[in-house]
């Protein structure tokens, strides 16, 4: 139990300093919009510059 104890207090203080790091960050959590793949549907509101260069790029190869 003692084990168990331990490691949920050191989870809870590392998961602690990672929001504390986000707050004072600024900067929101996001995804990657699907970059990895090549056929992937991007689920983005807006798409990110790497998609956005991805998308150019097929338009120019298909039309």
């Amino acid at each position: 139990m003692t084990y168990f104890l331990v490691t949920f207090v050191v989870m809870l203080v590392v998961i602690t300093i990672m929001a504390i790091g986000v707050i004072f960050g600024r900067r929101a959590i996001k995804g990657s919009c699907g970059g990895g793949m090549s056929k992937a549907e991007c689920v983005c509101v807006e798409k990110c510059d790497k998609r956005k260069k991805m998308d150019a790029e097929a338009h120019l190869t298909q039309g």
